[in-house]
């Protein structure tokens, strides 16, 4: 390691500001060069990631309940639509059933009948 004089100081903090920038600017370089990733899974893939059986997801295809693609006799899940599938099956609180409530007893005009 080179000892600097303080003299020198400013000349080296002038380099080290430059190998910086120049280093910044691989980085910005190759995060731009990575394509964006497919998130496109298979049969076995998708099964892992929802934690389910390979069995299981062909049963949910066949009643067609999971957003599945098929090409030919091949199938592929897109991750942020399973991603959505799962958020789309969420049971609400109590809290927000009781926000929900004045609205709905609140349209009803007039008697049942």
């Amino acid at each position: 390691m080179e000892q600097y004089s303080f003299d020198q100081l400013p000349r080296a903090v002038s380099e080290l500001h430059q190998k910086l920038d120049s280093i910044q600017d691989l980085l910005l370089e190759s995060r731009q060069a990575v394509p964006q990733a497919i998130d496109l899974m298979t049969i076995s893939q998708a099964a892992e990631f929802l934690k389910l059986s390979v069995q299981t997801l062909y049963g949910k295809v066949c009643h067609r309940e999971i957003p599945v693609s098929k090409k030919g006799k091949r199938l592929y899940f897109y991750k942020s639509e399973l991603e959505e599938w799962i958020k789309s099956g969420k049971k609400q609180t109590i809290s927000e059933l009781r926000e929900q409530l004045p609205s709905l007893v609140g349209t009803r005009k007039g008697r049942l009948r």
